[in-house]
């Protein structure tokens, strides 16, 4: 059985600021869960509406497993972990840079992507949205166990940092023909604002997703766009 304080507890977690004062956040669905325990998280409770998947977990009942989740559909299981210790930040390899990617889903994505392309660093701007907002770790499906994300003051960090800064612009070099080195920053922003001009400022090669259509669609999605860029960012 799940206690009244547990549930509350639970529950508070869908704030950021309950998730940055307890260090704790919740994952739900079968398969993202079992991705960060395989990963190596420790989950502080697990709890299951059905036990065959997870048989050391509560056992709960459908109302209480739709009280606590923080989704707009309840899952069969949700797991309650710590958040881990940062590790230090990258001072070299192949480093993407998000300026304030707002939508869930998106960074959820984008961890993905970087998972899948070996990427192990995200650094990201205040503005961007928590990796442990519970949308963007259902996105993750996991990878937020193997990819980190820094949430700093990107202007202080890039101007200090003597790696080349690649940011995308809708005018620059075709990533197909450019060049990537190992040791190297990528910059994605958000669609509807792209990369702002602090930023801007810092990169020191602008590259772009060539386009065949004309006229065509204004952007990509940030997401589609990080696709496309790390594949040749990262070959």
């Amino acid at each position: 059985m799940i206690t009244k304080k547990e549930l509350k507890s639970i529950s508070s977690l869908r704030l950021k600021k309950n998730r940055k004062q307890l260090s704790q956040f919740v994952a739900e669905g079968t398969k993202t869960v079992e991705a960060l325990v395989e990963a190596g998280l420790r989950p502080l409770a697990i709890y299951a509406t059905d036990l065959i998947d997870f048989p050391d977990a509560i056992n709960v009942s459908q109302k209480d497993m739709e009280r606590m989740s923080l989704l707009k559909n309840a899952s069969p299981v949700l797991a309650h972990f710590p958040i881990p210790s940062a590790p230090s930040l990258p001072v070299g390899g192949r480093i993407l840079v998000l300026d304030a990617i707002a939508d869930p889903g998106n960074l959820g994505t984008i961890v993905r992507l970087c998972d899948w392309f070996g990427i192990e660093h995200i650094l990201c701007s205040e503005e961007t949205v928590d990796l442990y907002n519970p949308k963007v770790v259902q996105a993750t499906m996991g990878s937020l166990a193997r990819v980190h994300c820094h949430y700093i003051d990107l202007i202080d960090y890039m101007s200090k940092s003597d790696l080349p800064i690649y940011g995308t612009f809708l005018e620059g070099d075709s990533i197909y023909t450019s060049s990537f080195p190992e040791d190297a920053m990528l910059v994605l922003g958000s669609e509807s604002h792209g990369i702002s001009p602090s930023i801007a400022s810092l990169v020191s090669h602008r590259v772009n997703i060539p386009r065949k259509a004309n006229p065509g669609p204004e952007s990509l999605n940030v997401a589609i766009a990080g696709a496309i860029t790390l594949g040749e960012f990262c070959k």
